[in-house]
């Protein structure tokens, strides 16, 4: 490598910022979509392991209330009829059901069991909606930001070679920064999806055990409730 190649190399700034503004604005969209869907990301995740987080700990606190043995009617009332998490939600949907079910002379509706598992259900089935909302975005930023990020190289480097083959010089001086810039849309795919990925799997995983905390719940609660519909 001569020394002008060397003095053109050291004169070319390849800091992040200076590759971005002198990338075309193809290539700059891409980043800033990129961009973007990073810090998306990023919000969805530092705001779904808070609400998982507090979902956990209201379930335990309320499972404590629950097998406390306090009488189910007495922690109904204190509940009200505005329930603070999912736990004292599902317990309010199957004990409303279990208090219409009677009738007047205090007898129970036929299918009582059958409504209030139903009515559980739905409530639990509303709650998992709530938790899993916004994780299908990591799952589709996970999957598509590194093929827009290629794209973005893609696009660069066609650039890129228009303007050696207009300048008729294939110095690496020349060439490098083109390339650089380039690659630079693929490495922010990459910086995009790579998170996104990661903690859709964590996060999926970590509903599903919520949910299935609330399934074994409500399947507890029936029990009991079943062992009253039989006396």
């Amino acid at each position: 490598m001569n020394t002008e190649t060397l003095a053109l190399g050291q004169e070319i700034d390849f800091s992040l910022l200076a590759l971005f503004l002198r990338a075309t604005f193809t290539v700059k969209l891409v980043m800033l979509v990129l961009m973007l869907a990073s810090v998306w990301s990023w919000a969805i995740i530092i705001q779904k392991h808070l609400v998982f987080r507090a979902a956990r700990q209201a379930g335990g606190e309320f499972d404590a209330a629950f097998w406390s043995g306090e009488p189910l009617d007495e922690l109904f009332e204190q509940i009200g009829g505005e329930p603070a998490n999912a736990s004292e939600t599902i317990f309010m949907a199957g004990m409303v059901e279990w208090r219409r079910s009677h009738r007047d002379d205090g007898r129970l509706i036929a299918g009582a069991g059958a409504r209030i598992d139903r009515s559980m259900d739905v409530a639990i089935s509303k709650q998992a909606e709530g938790l899993n909302r916004g994780l299908s975005l990591l799952a589709t930023v996970g999957s598509t930001a590194p093929f827009v990020g290629l794209f973005g190289t893609v696009w660069g480097i066609k650039h890129a070679f228009e303007q050696i083959a207009i300048s008729q010089n294939t110095n690496l001086a020349v060439v490098a920064p083109g390339i650089a810039e380039a690659l630079l849309a693929t490495a922010l795919g990459l910086v995009a999806a790579i998170p996104a990925v990661v903690f859709y799997n964590k996060l999926s995983a970590d509903s599903e055990r919520i949910v299935a905390g609330y399934e074994a719940f409500a399947d507890e609660f029936s029990t009991i409730l079943s062992r009253q519909l039989d006396a």
